[in-house]
């Protein structure tokens, strides 16, 4: 599992495969969703637009499709080129790959594509490559580039070294490329080196200065041509979304809690909404592909606490599902060791997302045990069950069937087998509708001398 370490905290994955699984209403989403993810200024329809993308996002699936549909609209519109605008701190490394070769197949259909990180921005971590794969790097003072060693969290040393040479080498390709500094670019990911904005143009690895996008636009010689805004759309934003193992599990977890607590006094809202998450959780986990060990014993803690969860139907006090939620946060956190996570891995907002997921299952408990629990217990306590145990008198012979009396009340019942006479003591064993099943009540010894 390979992540680039930043000073921002940002890793960069790989050996990710994802796995986007083809649902219905994804497909509804998206066609809704293009609506909103491109926007363009008066007269952006015609050829010479340049394709501005606001790239403020993570490097993930979601991102890497919005790159892939703001190549394919510069495209469509014959652009004079496609415009970066990047504050990221990282993310996955196949996504990186991807977003890269987006941009290389823009500049194959001869449309250049420029990076501009805005002052006190930054394009660390896998946003480090992107900006090296683009024509020009512009940067604003106070924003930073780099840096960009990759991380195997969960390997071995082999596998950290050899991702790292492949780092390396990519980088340094993308430098020679463009004609930038080989030796900086190669510190980036060797050394962990990340430049401000002076230090990469002083370094070779930018080529020059804009305080704003009026200024970058003039720079590049794009200044008055019609602009094309892409964002990330409700579809990308989901897979980005989703691309996170400790959302996964949480919604996994979570909807099998809905579910339960639905199943206490039915709502059927609760279980639609419980399903739904626990969709998006397995949808996911597909997205992020974990293969490590880790992610292995991760999702074995989610099916344990997820059977906790379930196994609260029969128990009915709260304590099992208070548990699962605790094995399943667990599991999460193995996921999360096992499976890259984006932007990085154990930081303070994980952190906050387990504790909130601890504490909603221990609510759940609590709800179940003092709330739930009692309700049951009172149902069983004045329901048909409540007469098993119960002592009463043979108003008739009982052969067998007949009437009893058990606490002042008449009652149709059938001998559980011998014949009992009339007047005789009789225990309550079961109830059959309105009929009681009934044995003779046992004697105890005259103990008299």
């Amino acid at each position: 599992m390979s992540m680039l370490h930043s000073n921002h905290s940002s890793r960069l994955k790989s050996n990710v495969r994802p796995r986007l699984m083809a649902f219905s209403f994804l497909a509804v989403v998206l066609s809704l969703s293009l609506l909103l993810g491109l926007s363009s200024s008066v007269g952006a329809s015609q050829g010479g637009a340049v394709v501005v993308v606001n790239f403020d996002v993570g490097v993930d699936p979601g991102s890497a499709a919005m790159m892939s549909r703001a190549v394919s609209t510069a495209e469509s519109l014959d652009a004079s080129a496609i415009l970066i605008v990047m504050n990221t701190p990282g993310g996955l490394l196949e996504s990186m790959l991807s977003i890269v070769d987006s941009i290389g197949s823009a500049n194959q259909s001869g449309i250049p594509t420029y990076t501009y990180v805005p002052p006190n921005d930054l394009a660390a971590s896998a946003g480090s490559y992107i900006a090296m794969a683009s024509n020009k790097i512009l940067m604003g003072h106070g924003s930073e580039i780099g840096p960009s060693t990759p991380i195997v969290e969960g390997g071995t040393p082999l596998e950290q070294n050899h991702t790292e040479d492949a780092m390396i080498s990519l980088m340094v390709s993308l430098a020679q490329k463009w004609h930038r500094n080989t030796t900086a670019a190669y510190l980036m990911v060797y050394a962990d080196q990340a430049y401000s904005a002076q230090q990469a143009y002083d370094v070779g690895i930018s080529n020059g200065f804009a305080e704003n996008m009026t200024q970058a636009l003039d720079e590049l010689g794009l200044s008055g041509k019609p602009i094309v805004y892409v964002n990330e759309n409700v579809y990308e934003q989901l897979i980005s979304t989703l691309s996170n193992s400790v959302v996964d599990g949480i919604l996994i977890l979570l909807g099998e809690l809905a579910v339960v607590l639905d199943l206490y006094h039915p709502t059927i809202l609760l279980t639609v909404i419980g399903v739904i998450a626990i969709l998006f959780g397995l949808v996911g986990l597909g997205v992020i592909a974990p293969t490590a060990a880790g992610s292995t014993l991760g999702i074995i803690l989610l099916i344990v606490g997820g059977g906790l969860i379930v196994l609260e139907l029969k128990l009915g006090h709260g304590f099992a599902a208070m548990g699962g939620v605790a094995t399943g946060a667990l599991g999460i956190l193995f996921l999360t060791l096992g499976v890259p996570s984006s932007p990085s891995l154990l930081n303070t907002t994980t952190e906050a997302e387990l504790l909130a997921l601890v504490g909603a299952g221990v609510i759940g408990g609590v709800y179940i045990r003092t709330i739930i629990r009692p309700i049951r217990t009172k149902k069983k306590l004045t329901g048909p069950e409540s007469m098993i145990g119960k002592m009463g008198v043979a108003l008739t012979e009982l052969n067998p069937e007949g009437e009893v009396r058990v606490e002042g009340i008449v009652w149709r019942a059938r001998s559980a087998s011998e014949k009992i006479g009339s007047g005789e003591k009789v225990t309550v064993k079961a109830r059959d509708g309105l009929t009681l099943i009934v044995e003779r009540a046992e004697q105890k010894a005259d103990t008299r001398a």
